[in-house]
């Protein structure tokens, strides 16, 4: 096993002992399988915590592939870091530690990927923010679009109904809960 990957179970162990809410091994796999296709040069995460889904997206870029993310709690942001450092991935990975909202504006160039898991009720206010950085044929990846799908049906609404997205949902279950229906929405700008 490599050290991404021992950094990743370790992560989960905690996360399971603990519940911290990162994606989880399950819908990790769907992110996974859309860094995969995409091929990203650029990567933007909104909401880091303490950088699983980091280490998943970093460990899978191309040669000379980036990941920006924003994290706004700065312990959260060191503990990526230290997460990332020890994964071996750090060099392909900028962390900006501030709110998404005031962090989004001063973001330059495009993003091939766009994964979303922070604050559920601001995904959409983080699209339409990030949505100037995106070309055609972008993927925006959005967590917990089953279990928390009230909290984001603004989002939800618009990348499925606005004809700037081809969208679909995969159902999954919640990270460390079997038992509770969640998913993400994978939507690729048009």
């Amino acid at each position: 096993m490599d050290r991404a990957e021992a950094v990743l179970r370790e992560i989960e162990r905690m996360g399971e002992r603990n519940f911290i809410p990162v994606i989880g091994s399950e819908k990790g796999k769907i992110l996974d399988d859309v860094i995969r296709a995409s091929k990203p040069r650029r990567v933007l995460e909104i909401g880091t915590l303490i950088g699983y889904s980091a280490i998943r997206i970093a460990r899978l870029l191309p040669r000379g592939g980036r990941l920006v993310c924003i994290e706004m709690n700065a312990h959260h942001a060191e503990m990526a870091r230290m997460n990332l450092e020890r994964a071996g991935l750090s060099q392909r990975v900028e962390i900006i530690v501030n709110d998404a909202k005031r962090a989004i504006p001063r973001l330059h160039g495009t993003f091939d990927v766009v994964f979303i898991d922070a604050e559920k009720s601001e995904y959409y206010t983080y699209l339409k923010l990030v949505e100037p950085r995106l070309h055609r044929e972008s993927v925006v990846v959005a967590d917990n679009a089953g279990v928390f799908a009230r909290e984001m049906k603004e989002y939800l609404s618009y990348v499925r109904h606005s004809g700037k997205y081809e969208s679909r949902y995969y159902e999954s279950t919640m990270e460390f809960d079997p038992n509770t229906k969640d998913g993400v929405e994978v939507s690729t700008k048009l």
